[in-house]
């Protein structure tokens, strides 16, 4: 049988016109595969080629005296656009028959949110792109969710899982409690300083798509000393991950849900970040499809990637210099293999570290509570089984 040895143009220009799905497996073929389909370039023109949608769904807020509900809102924000600069689509949620906190996303387009009504927590499982929606049952009302994210295990069929940590049991929450539920993004060093319970416990519930309904799994059990960072959970890998920070050992272990045995495993950082100085931040991020960790120095403006490998072992993928004028944004996330996006409270900021070019995003006069990454096409999908 002949082989072939197609060239990266070639490759460029078959991949871009593949279905989104087809593109996704295609990164299996090889690194060289995979690493294309993940730079900038590609994301834009595939997008534009295939009439997917790719980019952030922004959770905003203002600061007006009214209930949370009234100063909510959604946008989604894109650099695939035919355009050269960001596009901004608000009120991006406005087909759901309320208006609703963004709870967790994944990047297949599945949005979960959340609303109060009648002093009850309801959720709903969406995906915007084709405007579907299915109203999901309500977990045990005497636990208090402070950590909710999401995962999918297949696609044909769709199946996920939602995976809901508590910290304490508590009657039913004001609405004014209900805004902790989910944690602000902003200020990275701060850390959850609640103590878990006596017996250092965090309740842990699943909702099994395949199932639709929610059980009740092992307590998961951590020491006093150990306290979630103000982050949501990465999805990567067939797993959720958080960064757990020790105060007694003042180190950060990176805390792993395996979404397919439902098992909690832990894992250190690489040596060199195990004793970071006090400006540096850290954050977990999906890279590539891997499991990665970002580190910036704020003092010298050096930005060090690492992703983890199939053996477990941090890899140094990147190290790259931060311009001088963006050194207060935070880092949120991975764009692409070249693109990062830097976030403060009012704006989002997609930055090339290859060309050091920043394109920067306002949210009409708004807060910008959370960012997150989406990637989906306008096919309709069976949220719920029948």
């Amino acid at each position: 049988m002949a082989s072939y040895d197609f060239s990266n143009d070639v490759l460029f220009e078959i991949f871009s016109r593949a279905d989104l799905k087809t593109m996704k497996k295609c990164r299996v073929l090889s690194k060289e595969c995979k690493d294309l389909t993940y730079e900038s370039t590609f994301m834009r023109l595939h997008s534009q080629r295939i009439s997917t949608m790719v980019g952030y769904l922004l959770q905003c807020s203002k600061n007006f005296g009214y209930s949370w509900r009234h100063r909510l809102s959604s946008n989604f924000v894109s650099i695939a656009n035919s355009g050269l600069e960001p596009k901004l689509t608000p009120k991006f949620l406005s087909f759901l028959p309320e208006p609703v906190q963004i709870v967790a996303t994944v990047n297949e387009g599945l949005v979960l949110c959340s609303t109060r009504l009648h002093g009850e927590n309801r959720f709903y499982i969406c995906k915007p792109s084709t405007q579907q929606r299915e109203f999901i049952p309500a977990p045990n009302p005497r636990f208090y969710r402070s950590k909710i994210s999401m995962l999918v295990l297949g696609s044909n069929p769709l199946r996920f899982k939602i995976v809901g940590l508590s910290d304490s049991i508590d009657d039913k929450h004001s609405e004014s409690d209900s805004e902790s539920d989910l944690d602000s993004e902003y200020s990275d060093k701060e850390v959850n300083h609640r103590v878990v319970s006596d017996e250092n416990l965090w309740h842990c519930e699943i909702f099994d798509s395949k199932s639709w309904e929610w059980k009740q799994s092992e307590d998961l059990k951590l020491t006093y000393r150990d306290f979630f960072r103000k982050r949501q959970g990465v999805s990567a890998c067939g797993g959720l991950h958080w960064l757990i920070f020790n105060r007694e050992q003042d180190k950060d272990i990176v805390l792993s849900f395996d979404g397919n045995k439902e098992e909690w495993t832990m894992a250190s950082l690489p040596n060199s970040l195990r004793r970071k100085e006090y400006w540096d931040q850290i954050a977990l991020a999906s890279c590539e499809g891997n499991l990665g960790l970002v580190n910036i120095d704020f003092k010298t403006k050096m930005v060090d990637v690492w992703v983890l490998n199939y053996e477990h072992i941090w890899i140094r993928k990147h190290t790259m210099n931060l311009i001088k004028e963006r050194s207060l944004t935070r880092f949120h996330s991975f764009y692409g293999a070249d693109t990062l996006l830097m976030k403060d409270m009012w704006s989002v900021y997609f930055y090339n570290f290859k060309t050091q070019k920043f394109d920067r995003v306002t949210a009409d006069n708004q807060d910008i509570d959370a960012a997150y990454f989406i990637q989906t096409d306008f096919e309709s999908v069976q949220l719920k089984p029948e």
